[in-house]
């Protein structure tokens, strides 16, 4: 980069930035020019933007570089060669591996629980403990990943999942188990802070929604098929196989992120310094109170969900896993709804995810005696969960769109945390009023973010409040 403009410099050199010297400066930030053509490289800013008039309204805020940096993110943090879908489908590869591993123990709760003899509440701390190490992980990453490579960091962070799954299988007590399963944590809050906010940078521009759901796609096949077939290992040949198998399973993501994606700089980032400017973003705040309300609700009836239907529908064995598999098919399709709706509506799509996931959950608790009526509330649960992430992540990042890995980080620690807590406090709910208590609460929390998000959130698209700044020029 080129010396800064200093902030002193006189009016007349203030505004001279329409010259040579502003275009050289533009380009050498990675634009081909100040003032944007049809083809501009993203699409926050109307064709014939004047990136050099939108600086000098910016007033004397440091550099030309720095500026341009915070109001193009995609162009100014994407990596230095094109990326193929093929190499972004390794990071949904990467997802997939962790959430099998950490919703695992949804479908094999009641046998963890007789195996290690413990309440079906006390086993449900192999969720909580999880998320609460991965709110920790989720913040420190920013401040301690550093400058490091982004792919190595993932790698290590899938190794770390190896590690994991590898003592929760061969752990001789729970409190054991419970240290594999914090090992996981500090993987899943760091692996989702990196990952989930790479899908600007390595598809810049309008394709980077919809790298984004291909990455939260992981999320999804977990659910279809990760989940559904761990139960299935843990019917047929007990739940510590099944975690094994998430470990064999991590080693082949690892392989496939190192063959696949190409190195990726770290981003330019004031670590834990961008948190305090991002909570002063009323959207971000907004965003945020919605996502802990859905997470809350989303997990403490979700962790549940197989002793339920166990006891209340007499639906156990394969039929659960059948019935798991369906809700997780149901959330592959309610991904590919939540990418493209949000690229329509951000509002319309967090509010339509709240109304789903709250609604289905709240008839399970009034029908789920019946077991085909209890069939059909799981499979619309699951795709209500599917369009969650994808929806949620959007809004968050349309909030701070030059802070995206800050961003990432704070929405991964409020989504883990409120993760946790929703586990926890099913589990006392499970424990002191009963099994469907646990699902009424759940589905109240995801009705209050459709009704929060729909009644106090703007309707916007993603980078609107970038483009506004573009559609007034000085």
């Amino acid at each position: 980069m080129t010396a800064a403009i200093p902030k002193d410099e006189s009016a007349s050199r203030e505004h001279d930035f329409g010259d040579l010297a502003c275009q050289q400066k533009a380009t050498e930030a990675g634009l081909r020019s100040a003032k944007l053509s049809k083809r501009a490289p993203n699409e926050n800013f109307p064709a014939g933007t004047d990136l050099c008039r939108v600086f000098e309204r910016l007033g004397p805020a440091g550099t030309f570089e720095r500026s341009v940096m915070d109001i193009v993110p995609t162009n100014s943090t994407a990596v230095a060669k094109p990326v193929s879908w093929i190499a972004i489908g390794s990071l949904a590869i990467g997802a997939f591996a962790l959430v099998t591993s950490e919703f695992l123990p949804v479908g094999l709760l009641p046998q963890i629980a007789t195996d290690v003899g413990v309440t079906t509440g006390e086993a449900g701390l192999m969720v909580t403990m999880p998320g609460f190490l991965a709110a920790i992980a989720a913040i420190l990453t920013i401040q301690f990943a550093g400058h490091v490579d982004r792919r190595r960091v993932l790698t290590i962070l899938l190794g770390l999942l190896v590690a994991s799954n590898l003592v929760v299988a061969t752990a001789a007590s729970f409190p054991q188990l419970l240290v594999g399963r914090m090992l996981l944590g500090i993987a899943v809050g760091s692996f989702w802070t990196i990952a989930g906010s790479l899908g600007p940078r390595l598809k810049p521009g309008p394709d980077g929604i919809r790298a984004s759901a291909l990455i939260l796609s992981g999320v999804s096949i977990g659910t279809v098929a990760g989940v559904p077939a761990g139960a299935l290992i843990g019917d047929l040949f007990g739940w510590r196989v099944a975690f094994g198998a998430g470990a064999g399973l991590a080693g082949m993501a690892i392989v496939a992120l190192v063959s696949l994606l190409p190195a990726i700089p770290a981003e330019r980032s004031n670590g834990l310094s961008e948190i305090p400017s991002i909570l002063r973003e009323p959207r971000a705040r907004l965003g945020l109170l919605g996502a802990i309300s859905i997470f809350v609700g989303q997990f403490a009836a979700y962790t549940y969900v197989a002793p339920f239907l166990d006891i209340k529908a007499g639906i156990a064995g394969g039929t659960l896993s059948m019935l798991l598999l369906a809700n997780g098919a149901a959330g592959f399709f309610g991904n590919i709804t939540g990418g493209w709706l949000s690229s329509k509506d951000l509002k319309a799509s967090v509010v339509l995810t709240g109304l789903v996931l709250g609604g289905s959950v709240l008839l399970l608790s009034m029908f789920g005696t019946h077991p085909s009526i209890a069939a059909l509330l799981v499979v619309a649960w699951g795709f209500g969960f599917g369009m969650m992430p994808i929806s949620l992540q959007s809004w968050m990042f349309s909030a701070a769109p030059g802070r995206l890995e800050g961003m990432q980080a704070l929405f991964v620690s409020v989504a883990q945390a409120a993760l946790g807590s929703g586990a926890l406090i099913g589990g006392l709910i499970v424990d002191h009023v009963g099994i469907t208590g646990a699902l009424v609460f759940g589905s109240l929390a995801a009705l209050c973010t459709a009704m929060l998000l729909g009644i106090f959130g703007r309707a916007a698209k993603p980078g609107a409040a970038v483009q506004g700044l573009c559609d007034h020029p000085a």
